[in-house]
């Protein structure tokens, strides 16, 4: 059985999420719109990116940091797609933002 590469993983999801089709049903859309990293996990990445720049990173911390960046990306592109599917474009989204801002006292 052969390896899988990231680049051919990346390129199959894409093709299977089809991340410009909005046909994600809106509850679905507003369920992953909610995902996050737990702030554990926010803390451990901030870890080994500082480890990272700093040149320290040991080859099992480059495994681990790399397996954060692809499941960064793929909650990007599902994401992505939830806002598409609830046709939440970014000037709505800073549209709603500002009259939240303003019906909101100071």
């Amino acid at each position: 059985m052969s390896m899988v590469t990231d680049e051919s993983f990346a390129e199959v999801w894409e093709r299977t999420i089809l991340p410009d089709q909005a046909d994600l049903p809106a509850d679905a859309a507003r369920y992953f719109l909610k995902l996050q990293f737990a702030d554990a996990d926010r803390a451990r990445m901030n870890e080994l990116a500082a480890k990272a720049r700093s040149g320290t990173l040991a080859r099992e911390e480059e495994t681990e940091l790399a397996n954060y960046m692809q499941l960064g990306w793929f909650l990007d592109i599902v994401k992505s797609k939830a806002r598409l599917s609830l046709g939440l474009t970014q000037r709505k989204l800073r549209r709603q933002k500002n009259v939240i801002g303003r019906a909101l006292p100071m």
